[in-house]
């Protein structure tokens, strides 16, 4: 009768204590959930809790169970794989309950344990997520840390990522095992896919609780729950703010002695207290640049780390259709109960492929106090313009532009000339004859990154740009999620399209009023009823 195999937890603890290791309830947990995890599990947990220590020490203990395990490791890069292989190979030659297995045969890339019998695939094969895996073979194939800044900085290089993962697939035996471990990186992690699929998910967040009050400025906050952390601000300049100093507490309202119009965090819960004391908590969130690095790296949110210049969630959403008024003889446009004033379409053309730059338009309303109205944002298909034998258009994407017109009563679409709008203009004018819809030509220059910023940013943030719900629905969205201005090869052809139209709408600024008695500072319109004619 062989010998009684011990868990994983008990595993561990024997080498935790030869380490002399102080372990944490947090730790406990992780180890009992990896030994019981299901064939596609996700532990995500926050930076420096020690997962790829505890992966190698799972690794070792795999063995032990059964020497015959095939586990394909991949991280990042090949580097960082030989990290863990390196690892799990120094607790196999000195844990108490894996001296059987040694010696160990191969490098440090691929190795066997002392009893394994496939002589093709190694017990341990360790390998970058980008490295060419397709001949192994494996039980499990392990993903430490694959999601990081290189590989998920635009959507190509997420979707190739991706790829190599598929192949885990017809990699894994039958019943094989797939493991994740790690922190999202960005907005569309692969953590947060892998949940939405069913895996089966460990998430250990450095605070159990939060609150974020955004810029503070009131003196009093009711919260949720009573705050044991309460940080101020991010990068350069944060701090641990302390209690009966900073501010006071009663019961679960936050309570400043003045409003710190800053960024305020507060927290309860701490995962490992005894290691990230105050001082180290304050020395990271001093030395982590945004706040959305901090949200992904310790409280494992999905977002970017870089600090997102476009961000959606500043959009201000509708969803109502432009529609016209006629009374008095006047015709009005008018959004519910707001009059528009302005209304520009921006053309970025493009030849329609499929997986080719959009050939993307966009349309902008603007009101008298100036608030930018998004309302359209879509993409024309196909060749550019279709004759019929006499001539006339009859199809293409100059006819779906006609057909926005008409039913946006749009009164002028400026075409960028830039590539193949060069010789789109005078089609187009043909296209929209008897619309009443001018066409402006646009040729562009300037640096494409610094104009969409220039463009979008102010009003975003000032509050002033509005989004039709359809725009949600769009790729103009994601492309605002993904946005970097530090890339040049980057999907922004929506994002140029609305720049150019909100360039294009002027700026509008209050009418002056001559005064018509020097003596009265009466500023305000006179209380009464006037009539404007305007000609369009």
């Amino acid at each position: 009768m062989g010998v009684k195999k011990v868990s994983f937890l008990s595993f561990f603890l024997v080498w935790a204590r030869r380490q002399n290791w102080q372990v944490p309830l947090v730790h406990v947990k992780a180890c009992h959930w990896l030994e019981n995890a299901g064939d596609v599990a996700v532990l995500r947990c926050f930076r420096g809790f020690g997962k790829s220590s505890i992966l190698a020490i799972y690794n070792a203990w795999r063995f032990y169970q059964n020497p015959q395990y095939r586990i394909l490791h991949q991280s990042e890069t090949d580097g960082t794989a030989y990290k863990t292989s390196r690892d799990t190979q120094y607790i196999l030659r000195h844990h108490p309950l894996t001296k059987d297995l040694i010696p160990l045969q191969g490098s440090v890339g691929q190795w066997w344990v002392k009893e394994a019998s496939d002589s093709r695939n190694a017990s341990l094969y360790a390998k970058g997520i980008l490295s060419n895996v397709t001949s192994a073979r494996a039980d499990e194939c392990q993903n430490d840390d694959v999601e990081v800044p290189n590989n998920t900085q635009t959507p190509e290089a997420r979707e190739k990522m991706r790829e190599r993962l598929d192949e885990q697939t017809h990699i894994l035996v039958p019943r094989g095992r797939k493991l994740f471990i790690g922190t999202p990186h960005t907005f569309d992690s692969l953590y947060d896919r892998l949940a939405n699929k069913g895996a089966d998910c460990l998430t250990i967040r450095m605070f159990e609780q939060e609150y974020r009050i955004g810029t503070a400025t009131k003196k009093r906050y009711a919260l949720p729950f009573k705050p044991e952390y309460v940080f101020y601000g991010i990068g350069r300049g944060a701090k641990v703010l302390q209690i009966n100093k900073d501010y006071q507490l009663q019961g679960n309202t936050l309570i400043f002695n003045t409003p710190p119009k800053v960024l305020i965090d507060c927290y309860a819960g701490m995962a490992w207290p005894e290691r990230f004391t105050l001082d180290e908590l304050e020395k990271r969130r001093r030395e982590t640049e945004t706040v959305n690095k901090w949200d992904s790296q310790y409280q494992l949110h999905a977002k970017p780390i870089t600090d997102t210049r476009l961000e959606p969630s500043r959009l201000r959403v509708y969803k109502d259709y432009p529609v016209l008024r006629k009374a008095n003889d006047t015709v009005t446009l008018w959004l519910n109960n707001t009059q528009i004033v302005g209304a520009i379409a921006y053309w970025d053309c493009a030849l329609g492929k499929v997986k080719a730059d959009a050939s993307a338009l966009s349309l902008v309303l603007t009101d008298a106090q100036g608030k930018l109205y998004w309302q359209l944002a879509t993409a024309m298909l196909g060749d550019l313009v279709e004759f019929d034998q006499a001539s006339n258009v009859v199809g293409g994407q100059v006819k779906q532009v006609k057909d926005w017109v008409v039913k946006y009563h749009i009164p002028c679409v400026v075409v960028e000339t830039n590539g193949a709008g060069g010789f789109v203009p005078p089609i187009l004018r043909k296209a929209l004859s008897g619309t009443g819809c001018a066409v402006r030509e646009q040729h562009v220059s300037t640096n494409k990154q610094k104009r969409i910023l220039d463009a979008l940013e102010p009003p975003l943030l000032s509050g002033f740009l509005w989004a039709h719900e359809s725009v949600f629905n769009s790729p103009a969205i994601e492309q605002m999620q993904n946005f970097n201005p530090e890339l040049t090869y980057q999907k922004d052809d929506y994002l140029d399209s609305i720049a150019g139209a909100i360039l294009q709408t002027p700026v509008r600024i209050a009418i002056r009023v001559e005064l018509t008695k020097p003596a009265n500072n009466q500023w305000r319109l006179p209380n009464a009823n006037i009539e404007v004619q305007s000609v369009y």
